[in-house]
C-alpha cells in the first residue's frame, strides 16, 4: 500500500494571524499529519502573521495589489508564488482580499475558508470582521458560530465542510462575540477541515496514480 503524501499549505493572511496560529499549534501537536504548512503569504506589509510565520521557520512572502499594479498582477504574483512552492491547499485566514473567479477555477477543491459566522448568515461582500458580528448582535440571534467552506467564484459561497454553533450571551459586545467565536469554533474547526481536506487530496492523488499504472 502507498504510503500518502503530505500536502503542502499555504497559508493567506492580512492580520495578526490567530487562526495561522491555530493551524500551526495544530501541525505540532500532531493533529495535521496530511499536511503541512509550508508558506504564509500577506497581502499587507508589517503585519503580525508574518513575525508569527518568522518565529515558526516557515518562508512568508508579501504581495500587496497597490505596489504590483491591478488586481490581475497581484493574482498572477500568487499563482507563480504557490506553483513554485508546489502548493497543494490554500487556506484563506483572515484574508481581507476576495479571489477573482478567474483564479478560484484554477484551484478547484483546493482553496478554503474560515468565515466567522453560520452560512448562510452574515456573509458575502462588506461581512468581514467585527462587521459579521455587529451584524449578529443588531439582527439579535441568539446562537452565532463559525463555517469552513470551500472558496469559489462566489464571496463565503463555496460547499460548506464544517461548522460549529457558539451561544450568543446578553451583554456581548461585537469584540466579545468575536473573541468567544475564535475560542469555540474558529480555532478548533479550521484546523479540523485542514487535515480533512489534505487527507482527501492526498487519497484523491494515490487513487489517480494508481489508475496511471493500470
Amino acid at each position: 500500500m502507498k504510503t500518502l503524501r503530505r500536502q503542502n499549505i499555504a497559508v493567506l493572511v492580512s492580520g495578526s494571524g490567530t487562526n495561522l496560529q491555530a493551524l500551526l499549534d495544530a501541525e505540532k501537536a500532531g493533529k495535521l499529519p496530511m499536511g503541512h504548512i509550508s508558506l504564509v503569504v500577506s497581502n499587507k506589509k508589517e503585519v503580525y502573521a508574518l513575525a508569527r510565520a518568522e518565529e515558526n521557520g516557515i518562508e512568508a512572502v508579501t504581495l500587496v495589489k497597490r505596489d504590483l499594479g491591478s488586481q490581475e498582477a497581484f493574482e498572477a504574483a500568487l499563482q507563480e508564488t504557490l506553483c513554485e512552492r508546489h502548493i497543494d491547499l490554500i487556506i484563506l485566514a483572515g484574508f481581507l482580499a476576495i479571489l477573482s473567479a478567474d483564479f478560484t477555477a484554477k484551484w478547484p477543491g483546493r482553496i478554503i475558508n474560515i468565515h466567522p459566522s453560520l452560512i448562510p448568515s452574515f456573509c458575502g461582500p462588506g461581512f468581514y470582521g467585527l462587521k459579521v458580528h455587529e451584524a449578529a448582535l443588531a439582527r439579535g440571534v441568539k446562537v452565532s458560530g463559525a463555517t469552513v467552506h470551500y472558496v469559489n467564484e462566489i464571496p463565503d459561497g463555496g460547499e460548506i465542510i464544517l461548522q460549529k454553533a457558539v451561544a450568543v450571551l446578553p451583554g456581548d459586545t461585537p469584540e466579545k462575540l468575536q473573541k468567544r467565536i475564535m475560542e469555540e469554533a474558529e480555532w478548533l474547526l479550521l484546523p479540523q477541515a485542514a487535515e480533512l481536506v489534505c487527507a482527501s487530496l492526498a487519497g484523491k492523488e494515490t487513487e489517480d496514480e494508481s489508475h496511471a499504472e493500470l
